[in-house]
């Protein structure tokens, strides 16, 4: 054998001893795999409501079992809202339109078409107690008397449900009526709920029908209530005013007798 020829065959026999004395590498997955921790078998057990233990897998199952309920619930929420804001804006709309169509009202026909569209609108009831004052000034007592009811049935409370039960009372004397609407002036003079004011200028209107009945103590009356409520009030100079014009009220007379009092006295019988 030619010397090439045996180191051939000697290369060949090395190379095969190295490759079967080196170790075997370990073979590649395509997919790694991610090793499980030990103890962590939850994924194991399907979770349930015996199994569920922890708040997180109790809120996974509510969810689960309760979403589609939940999102309507949400809905619900969502429309209820949405209608509120809506009917709040409409409401806004609307009193604004009344507004408009109050200022607007400058000529007496008007002002009565509106109180008779807005009836029971506080508006309204304002435009009812100025057509009773203007009523009032043109002496119409039976027409103020009218309006004034009509305004104080909407303006139950407040200042000008005062203003609306005066002016019934001095609508009430200018028809004709003095004597209903001086009860009525009594009760809002008596009234300490009332304001001081209201209740002042009703006791001056009682103090101006006595002295034109002509009735001092009646008059002096009602100046010392006046004086009691508030003495430096316009009201009060006023009844004073009025007052005067009347003789001074006649003082109470006391009854004297010289007559000795009878003794109801029992004398012991005579032996």
């Amino acid at each position: 054998m030619p010397v090439s020829g045996i180191y051939m065959v000697a290369g060949f026999c090395f190379c095969r001893r190295f490759q079967s004395s080196k170790p075997a590498l370990p073979s590649m997955s395509a997919t790694p795999s991610t090793p499980t921790p030990a103890g962590d078998d939850r994924n194991l057990v399907a979770v349930d409501a015996a199994t569920a233990l922890t708040f997180e897998d109790k809120v996974h199952l509510f969810w689960k079992k309760n979403h589609n309920a939940v999102y309507g619930l949400c809905a619900l929420v969502l429309v209820i809202i949405l209608a509120r804001e809506g009917w709040k804006y409409l409401a806004e709309q609307k009193e604004l339109e009344i507004e408009k169509a109050y200022a607007g009202a400058t000529t007496p026909e008007q002002l009565k078409t509106f109180a008779a569209a807005h009836a029971d609108h506080s508006l309204g009831g304002i435009a009812q107690l100025r057509m009773a004052d203007d009523a009032y000034k043109a002496g119409k007592g039976a027409d103020a008397v009218a309006s004034y009811e009509k305004a104080a049935a909407v303006l139950k409370t407040g200042p000008l449900a005062s203003r609306a039960q005066l002016g019934r009372a001095l609508a009430l004397v200018q028809a004709g009526k003095a004597a209903e609407g001086a009860t009525d002036l009594k009760k809002m003079a008596d009234d300490a709920g009332q304001l001081k004011a209201v209740r002042s200028e009703a006791t001056y209107h009682l103090t101006s029908l006595a002295v034109e009945a002509g009735n001092a103590t009646e008059a002096q009356k009602y100046v010392d209530l006046l004086m009691k409520l508030d003495p430096s009030s316009t009201w009060t100079q006023r009844a004073l005013q009025r007052r005067a014009v009347l003789p001074a009220a006649p003082a109470a007379v006391e009854v004297k007798t010289d007559a000795a009092p009878v003794l109801d006295a029992k004398l012991p019988p005579k032996k």
